[in-house]
């Protein structure tokens, strides 16, 4: 059982940056595509950014331009990096992992944009 697990969110001021990480208990690149979800209590999870193995990166709209989803190989760990955070970003994020079929989640990091 891949475990995922995230840290690195908080309060931030709005303009500011967080980098949000998701240690991974599995070599990465043994994992189809992985990625950032997020979620506003009442809402659905909706997807923020995804990498597949191979290197293709997509974003939400919202978010592009803003964020970047990377991955460090040596450390099995997926970053996404959050620049110009605005109120509306403000959101419990999850990191994600799915391979032929099975998804994988992590507990979930709160993060708050506010003044």
């Amino acid at each position: 059982q891949v475990q995922l697990v995230e840290s690195g969110g908080g309060l931030v001021q709005p303009g500011g940056s967080l980098r949000l990480s998701c240690a991974v208990s599995a070599n990465i690149f043994s994992i189809g595509v992985m990625g950032w979800y997020r979620q506003v209590l009442g809402k659905q999870r909706d997807m923020v950014a995804t990498i597949t193995r191979g290197g293709n990166i997509n974003y939400e709209d919202s978010v592009k331009g803003r964020f970047t989803i990377s991955r460090d190989g040596a450390k099995n760990t997926v970053y996404l990096q959050m620049n110009s955070l605005k109120p509306e970003d403000t959101a419990v994020y999850y990191c994600w992992g799915n391979t032929w079929g099975t998804a994988y989640w992590g507990q979930g990091t709160q993060v708050t944009v506010s003044s």
